[in-house]
C-alpha cells in the first residue's frame, strides 16, 4: 500500500466525489417529485374542468 499511496488517494477522491453527486441527486430528485406531486394534487381531478 506504500508504493501505491497515489493510486490509494486517487481512488479515495472519486468514491468521495461519487457519494457526493450521488446524494445531491438524490436530494434534489426528492425535492422535485414532492413538488411535482404537490402540485398534481392541486389539479382539478375532473378532465372536462381541465385547461388545455
Amino acid at each position: 500500500m506504500a508504493d501505491h499511496w497515489f493510486w490509494w488517494l486517487l481512488t479515495a477522491a472519486c468514491v468521495f466525489w461519487y457519494s457526493v453527486i450521488t446524494v445531491y441527486v438524490a436530494v434534489r430528485g426528492f425535492s422535485d417529485i414532492k413538488t411535482m406531486l404537490a402540485h398534481l394534487s392541486q389539479r382539478p381531478s375532473d378532465p372536462d374542468q381541465s385547461v388545455p
